[in-house]
């Protein structure tokens, strides 16, 4: 109740009840419900114990946007500068990236302030695929960062770059910065590691990066 009574105050529930991310059609997010969880192990911990594991956490970024834009308008510079700290933690290259998990939620301005931070940390992207679980799945609100995570690591199990759905016909800064939107599920080829980076963006300007 209170999350839907949050969202009809801010205005930002989707009118036709659709969660389409990226899409231009975009009219708000669609709450839902989920919770979940991983076990963190230092690396050599786990290699130790004879640990499967499913993903090494390579860099972390948080920030916050302080007292810029509004509730629900978040900040380039804030969500660059969370980028950019995982990225000099991971001593990983953002051209060495293959795949994007965003936090886009399908309200416009939210989506099309990350295609225009992202831009800034891949001036240099060809075709580089992102994708949003919202599109599947609705907001999970506080636990829609996780979910991004097992998202990925499903991918990393099955090889796949995974589609988002109802995000046609995408932004037009999309094609313009070097970004896909993959409606369908690809086989993820890859000569290495396969690496991809997870972004969680909060109310009030609260932003996390992730590279896994």
């Amino acid at each position: 109740l209170f999350i839907h009574m949050g969202f009809c105050a801010l205005n930002a529930l989707s009118k036709t009840g659709k969660s389409q991310p990226f899409s231009q059609n975009a009219d708000g997010l669609v709450p839902s419900e989920g919770a979940a969880f991983v076990a963190l192990k230092r690396l050599e911990d786990a290699r130790a114990d004879g640990d499967k594991i499913y993903g090494v956490i390579r860099g972390v970024g948080l920030s916050n946007d302080g007292r810029s834009g509004g509730f629900l308008s978040p900040s380039t510079d804030g969500q660059v500068d969370c980028i950019n700290k995982a990225y000099e933690m991971s001593s990983i290259q953002p051209d060495q990236v293959q795949f994007v998990e965003c936090h886009a939620t399908g309200t416009e301005a939210g989506d099309s302030t990350e295609i225009e931070s992202l831009s800034t940390i891949f001036p240099n992207a060809h075709d580089l695929p992102l994708g949003s679980l919202k599109g599947n799945l609705g907001h999970l609100i506080t636990a829609s960062g996780i979910a991004g995570l097992l998202k990925i690591i499903l991918a990393f199990e099955n090889k796949t770059i995974p589609g988002t759905p109802n995000a046609a016909p995408n932004l037009a800064s999309i094609k313009r910065n070097g970004f896909k939107i993959p409606a369908e599920n690809t086989t993820w080829k890859s000569a290495g590691p396969r690496i991809a980076a997870i972004s969680s963006f909060g109310f009030g300007g609260n932003n996390a990066h992730l590279i896994v």
